[in-house]
């Protein structure tokens, strides 16, 4: 985890995030129950991380021509993603991109920087999320200043730990490689 996160440290970076909209393998699970605003992955999906292009963090459509991760996954991790607003507006180049709440390794193996829960409690923890939910990442709990930001309903990580609006026994895996 770190405060000043900088494109590909691996960290999660640290702050109250928003959950801006869910992604989903459309192929693999029924569209998740959720208040957020949801659609089906496509393919041709992807996320841009080349600092220098002018969608750097923005959802893009393969082929791309700048460096651009592939959300459409031949593993699990990304049947159920969420889209996290960090660096989201306004973008700074180089700050970071990609940042997402996804499904975890079977070992909760580190991410690069997002965070993980089980398919299944992250599946659960998103029925219980609508609009306005946020992450709060390495901060303490929540205060009147939070509150007065309009990060009502949040899920707290911190720690390799998800917290308060998790399922029973849901856990974030540490940050690293997704």
């Amino acid at each position: 985890m770190r405060v000043r996160k900088r494109e590909g440290d691996g960290a999660t970076p640290a702050g109250a995030w928003r959950l801006r909209c869910v992604l989903y393998r459309a192929d693999r699970l029924l569209r998740p129950r959720t208040g957020l605003p949801t659609r089906s992955l496509r393919l041709e999906d992807g996320w841009c991380d080349s600092p220098d292009d002018r969608n750097y963090n923005r959802l893009v459509r393969h082929s791309y021509p700048a460096s651009a991760e592939r959300l459409w996954r031949a593993d699990a991790l990304y049947d159920v993603l969420v889209v996290l607003d960090y660096n989201a507006s306004p973008r700074v180049r180089g700050k970071g991109s990609a940042i997402f709440l996804h499904v975890a390794r079977s070992d909760y193996a580190p991410t690069e920087g997002c965070i993980a829960l089980a398919r299944g409690h992250l599946v659960r923890l998103l029925e219980r999320l609508g609009g306005g939910a946020a992450v709060r990442v390495g901060m303490a709990a929540r205060t009147k200043s939070a509150r007065s930001e309009g990060f009502g309903r949040y899920a707290r990580a911190g720690r390799g730990l998800l917290r308060h609006a998790a399922p029973d026994g849901a856990r974030a895996a540490p940050q690293g490689r997704p």
